[in-house]
């Protein structure tokens, strides 16, 4: 249904009449013509949002940004789901993490997503980092009667800026704020622990090899001090999602160069459990 409102915005067709008047904004659009479809707005989806999403992590690198989550989603005491994806490319040159209330946060990606296309379609061009950025603080500021109800939702952007030519991360609280961050930053209920080991092993002149295998080290971290956060499941074949955001775009990591980054991870802490240790 989203995506054949999104169409008929495009057209100028709308299907409620002509009278609907067009706005880049595909969410006031939303908002104004059918708010059931809004997921700070849908009816009985308590259920839904019971899962609660955990640690993000990013950090810049020379040749642009690293983001990286686990695949944990619990409730309660509970785990919910074992390989829930928690990182999502939000467009080209961009891409979003989340943590807080799983099924609120996936709906919330899913409606950015559509958002920045139908940017793009009304206006003949792309929005730039920032724009993107305040975007979603729009959206994360309509959620917040949710989030007051302890319905939060906590992403972490990410995205390669053409004017300035470097990766660049936004975080975010539960009333909308954006706050751009230097070098790294992590969310959720793991991002004490995760951040705690980024600061210890974050270099400058990391190269995207080397910021994925500090990425999946600060996940390893987060996940051996916080029940929340899922460390690699070697049984089950479950590694973190990391996605590279370059001036070439956004890619994700294969899984298999990913296995192979964890086992090298986990192949370490068999020696020292509590990782490596950095240099004074």
């Amino acid at each position: 249904m989203i995506a054949e409102l999104a169409t008929a915005s495009r057209d100028g067709a709308h299907p409620l009449g002509p009278w609907a008047e067009r706005t880049s904004s595909f969410t006031e659009f939303l908002a104004r013509e059918q708010p059931g479809l809004l997921p700070t707005t849908g009816r009985g989806a308590a259920a839904d949002l019971a899962p609660q999403a955990t640690t993000i992590v990013a950090l810049t690198t020379v040749d642009g940004v690293v983001l990286a989550g686990d695949r944990r989603a619990t409730m309660g005491s509970m785990i919910a789901q074992r390989d829930i994806q928690k990182v999502f490319a939000a467009d080209e040159f961009s891409a979003v993490g989340v943590a807080g209330s799983a099924g609120i946060a996936v709906e919330l990606v899913k409606l950015f997503r559509v958002e920045l296309e139908h940017y793009e379609k009304i206006e003949g061009s792309p929005l730039s980092l920032d724009g993107k950025a305040n975007r979603l603080a729009a959206m994360i500021r309509g959620n917040l009667g949710l989030a007051l109800q302890g319905f939060v939702v906590i992403p972490l952007f990410v995205g390669w800026d053409g004017e300035q030519s470097k990766g660049r991360i936004f975080s975010y609280d539960a009333t909308g704020g954006c706050y751009e961050e230097t070098a790294y930053h992590s969310v959720g209920s793991g991002s004490l622990f995760a951040k705690g080991a980024l600061k210890k092993l974050y270099r400058p002149d990391f190269t995207t090899a080397k910021g994925v295998l500090a990425c999946v080290q600060a996940l390893f971290d987060a996940a051996d001090d916080d029940a929340a956060t899922g460390g690699p499941d070697l049984a089950r074949a479950i590694f973190p999602v990391v996605l590279t955001i370059t001036r070439a775009g956004v890619a994700a990591v294969a899984e298999a160069e990913i296995a192979a980054v964890t086992n090298k991870v986990v192949a370490g802490r068999q020696r020292r459990p509590d990782g490596p240790e950095a240099k004074l």
